[in-house]
């Protein structure tokens, strides 16, 4: 079987799981170190063409990373595309199973059932929730709303995320607005935009800032099993 994987997490999964059924990947895959595939572009702007040549058996996309005109065009040309979607953990679980089981026709691997496991053991990092505001941009500021995976994530730790009303699930606020939001905690991530000690918690003055593994935060793969210790500790270290 010949795999094309457009999302950078399973592209981990699949390639830990089942080596050498992967042939092409994004140039945002960087996990596992030194995969060795054809980059096919961005997960935004994948070059469809370059995807057809490999011959793939099967892409693998997801329903927020990539767009529905690139998928549609290579299920045109005859490809299997199979699209996840994942709003939370149990939904993640649930995909990876789908993708590696049905999709690769690979057995459940073990890191799939640790990852469960681990979530399943973790608990708040606090003793009461801690509301928080969970950007992902700025330039304009951008932030988890409703229904999203790393916000469920967190929820799972007691952090409460101060937008998760919010009918859209990444919107835009302004800044005044998020110092305002009643939130106890800034919870910033290293991607999609790289957050870091001198670019992001200052324009929170007052909150204790905690910056994450964007990785552990938004990835479903492989790195869940120990994505609840890290998370974890970066939390309770803005907390103390």
């Amino acid at each position: 079987m010949r795999v094309v994987s457009l999302v950078p997490s399973l592209t981990e999964a699949i390639a830990v799981t089942a080596p050498g059924l992967l042939v092409g990947a994004t140039d945002w895959c960087s996990h596992p170190a030194g995969l060795d595939v054809v980059r096919i572009g961005g997960t935004k702007n994948p070059d469809t063409d370059a995807v057809l040549r490999l011959r793939p058996d099967l892409v693998v996309a997801n329903e927020e990373e990539n767009r529905a005109p690139d998928l549609d065009r290579l299920r045109a040309a005859g490809v299997e595309v199979l699209v996840t979607e994942v709003r939370d953990l149990p939904g993640g679980l649930r995909e990876l199973r789908r993708v590696l089981a049905d999709g690769c026709g690979s057995p459940v691997p073990e890191w799939l059932d640790r990852s469960r496991a681990a979530w399943a053991a973790a608990g708040p990092v606090a003793d009461r929730p801690v509301p928080a505001v969970i950007p992902i941009w700025r330039r304009p500021w951008m932030v988890l709303g409703r229904d999203t995976f790393a916000g469920d994530l967190l929820a799972r730790l007691g952090v409460v995320n101060v937008c998760a009303g919010h009918p859209e699930r990444y919107p835009r606020i302004p800044l005044d607005e998020l110092r305002t939001s009643g939130a106890e905690l800034v919870v910033l991530p290293d991607e999609p935009y790289r957050f870091a000690p001198g670019d992001g918690p200052e324009a929170f003055p007052g909150l204790p800032a905690a910056l994450v593994s964007g990785r552990a935060l938004t990835w479903y793969g492989p790195s869940l099993e120990a994505a609840p210790r890290e998370l974890a500790a970066a939390l309770r270290a803005a907390l103390r």
